[in-house]
């Protein structure tokens, strides 16, 4: 039992990474001597030290992590990258046992780092809180072993079932269906995702800044598809507030924080693989209508957060149809929340 204890205060360490890491995973590592905690640490940002490098870091005495037990969320890592393998240090320390969470599906680990610490005469427990360790990083699993970005829909509905009110030609502006509080918490989902994609008419309807205002994290990246680049560039998106990439069949270019991405076609298929490419672990797509209903029609999607307003329209555009029964809904100030998973 006393494994679950460690491997669960690893997972909550990880957690503090959230909104920073991508596209890393989160991971939590703890360190355990004579029955004491006396060290751990987590992965606070991407590029920066890994979870097993902060908590060794935090071992006043170093000569306590001989013969000591490190545990970890995931696999070790075995790979040089933005920083040297974690299994090599933890060889260094001269360490007894490590217990993992789960192994690490990137092909430039996947098993070589529980490897080169057997080698080394350090045992190794796997499969401690699995599902709870697979379920944190699901964005990173997703990403390597099906070769796409994490895929969440959103969108807010009337009570009724519309997306929006009836526009009179050239009309702009937001038809507001969701509640204060729940702005907030879609500002808490973004900076969740390490991208936010939208089609050309949210953009020029709506005007959304698809930024993190009303929570403290990391801005997404934003995506546009725009394939004859309809949109005007004095829009929100276009500001200095977070990276764009606009999806067109018209240019290749790129100035400032803006990139223009020619692509054969905007179809799901041909967007997902270009933000795999580009090492994108997960996207909300936030709309519009018809947006949203061709990832549901190919399939491409892992998630949604269907938003029901306690207001009516009466008449509009129609809300997407995903033909499940959600997984579970609760009540947030005045709306609805429902969520949905694919399988």
């Amino acid at each position: 039992m006393k494994h679950e204890v460690y491997m669960q205060r690893c997972l909550d360490l990880a957690h503090l990474g959230s909104s920073w890491v991508a596209p890393n995973p989160m991971v939590g590592c703890v360190i355990v001597k004579d029955g004491l905690i006396i060290g751990e640490g987590y992965h606070q940002r991407y590029g920066e030290a890994h979870a097993e490098v902060n908590a060794i870091a935090a071992v006043q005495d170093k000569e306590k992590l001989v013969g000591a037990t490190v545990y970890v969320n995931l696999e070790p890592c075995s790979h040089h990258g933005k920083t040297p393998p974690c299994a090599d240090l933890l060889v260094q320390s001269n360490v007894a046992e490590v217990i993992i969470g789960c192994r690490d599906s990137n092909k430039l680990v996947a098993g070589k780092g529980i490897e080169k610490l057997t080698r080394a005469g350090i045992s190794v427990t796997e499969g401690i809180l699995e599902d709870a360790c697979r379920a944190l990083n699901k964005r990173f699993f997703n990403f390597h072993e099906k070769g796409r970005p994490y895929v969440i829909l959103k969108w807010a509905q009337t009570k009724d079932g519309y997306l929006d009110r009836l526009r009179a030609e050239n009309e702009k502006g937001v038809h507001w269906i969701s509640c204060e509080e729940t702005k907030a918490l879609v500002h808490k989902w973004r900076s969740q995702e390490h991208g936010i994609l939208v089609g050309k008419h949210t953009a020029m309807n709506d005007n959304p800044s698809l930024t993190v205002r009303d929570f403290s994290g990391r801005n997404p990246i934003r995506i546009l598809i725009d394939s004859q680049l309809q949109v005007q560039e004095n829009i929100n998106l276009y500001s200095a507030d977070a990276p764009t990439i606009i999806f067109n069949r018209i240019k290749d270019e790129k100035k400032d924080n803006i990139e223009w991405v020619k692509i054969k076609e905007t179809s799901t298929k041909a967007i997902l693989e270009e933000l795999h490419k580009r090492q994108i672990t997960s996207i909300m797509v936030e709309g519009g209508s018809r947006t949203l209903q061709y990832f549901i029609i190919d399939n491409v999607w892992d998630e949604a957060y269907v938003i029901v307003g306690d207001v009516h329209f009466n008449e509009g555009v129609k809300a997407p149809i995903l033909n499940r029964v959600p997984t579970r809904s609760h009540s947030f100030g005045s709306d609805t929340i429902y969520y949905y998973k694919r399988r």
